[in-house]
């Protein structure tokens, strides 16, 4: 996949939830890779832009604070991030190297430690 790392390509990735954003990036360069070039299954595609959407559900926007029940909000879309990311690796094999990386956001709110 084309990012913009030194070699213009990576095989190292990792599947992060962010605001407005496609959850694959490169590890490396943290470019954000459009979900259809992502060579993984149209299922996949779709249930991994369900879960991106559901990013920050934790977070009231309009108050800019934590939900009552953040941190167990959060906690499920990271229970969730980790089983696609299993799919995600299934999907794409050996070639890739693929990651999870949790949302901390909630925490960063509630004022805990990560």
């Amino acid at each position: 996949m084309r990012c913009f790392c030194e070699n213009k390509e990576t095989f190292d990735l990792k599947v992060e939830g962010d605001v407005d954003t496609d959850p694959i990036w490169c590890n490396q360069c943290g470019c954000n890779f459009d979900i259809e070039e992502v060579p993984i299954s149209e299922d996949l595609k779709d249930e991994l832009m369900k879960w991106a959407m559901q990013y920050g559900k934790w977070i009231d926007w309009s108050k800019d604070t934590l939900r009552s029940n953040g941190i167990e909000l959060e906690n499920e879309h990271n229970k969730l991030g980790h089983l696609l990311t299993d799919q995600v690796k299934k999907e794409l094999g050996a070639k890739y190297k693929v990651s999870f990386s949790p949302s901390s956001s909630a925490r960063m709110y509630a004022g805990l430690d990560f």
